[in-house]
């Protein structure tokens, strides 16, 4: 089983590094974004943080599609903020061989990130309480988002093949 959650602030880059390792693996990778309920999309575009109520019905929704794809042929890259430490073991409840890559950044270069984005539901203004809520996982495989994507993918490669050497 090769599952992984590519985590971090919003404009951390977890739908691009997600789908990029996925090309590169050939694997399959799923935007958590895309299994909001409507409500806290709502939420999140009005500049209102969810709580963690908000969060545990679409965190439930994730595992089950993260457990529905444990035979996939290629490994599974979801990008999901996973932020607290009660989310991440949340996700990894039954799947015990699930892995994290947190992509760290600072503040400034995720808010430089965010002003440039467009067409996100996701407030930039929910970027200081994204932060807050930040819990740094301890067993992740980390890197440093100040980088380009290519250099980012490959550091990202070579510390997910020495995981598994």
């Amino acid at each position: 089983m090769n599952l992984y959650v590519v985590m971090g602030v919003s404009g951390s880059g977890k739908t691009t590094i997600a789908r990029a390792l996925a090309e590169n693996t050939g694997g399959v990778w799923l935007d958590a974004d895309e299994f909001h309920p409507p409500e806290n999309k709502r939420k999140m575009a009005a500049g209102i943080p969810l709580t963690d109520d908000d969060r545990w019905e679409w965190l439930d929704t994730l595992r089950l599609e993260l457990k529905n794809r444990t035979d996939a042929k290629g490994p599974v890259f979801l990008a999901c903020s996973a932020l607290r430490e009660s989310y991440r073991q949340h996700l990894a409840n039954g799947l015990p061989g699930l892995q994290f890559i947190y992509l760290k950044g600072s503040p400034e270069c995720i808010a430089a990130r965010l002003a440039s984005r467009t067409g996100h539901f996701m407030s930039p203004a929910l970027l200081k309480s994204q932060f807050e809520t930040l819990e740094e996982p301890t067993c992740a495989i980390t890197a440093d988002i100040d980088q380009t994507t290519e250099s980012l993918v490959a550091e990202l490669s070579r510390k997910m093949s020495a995981r598994t050497a």
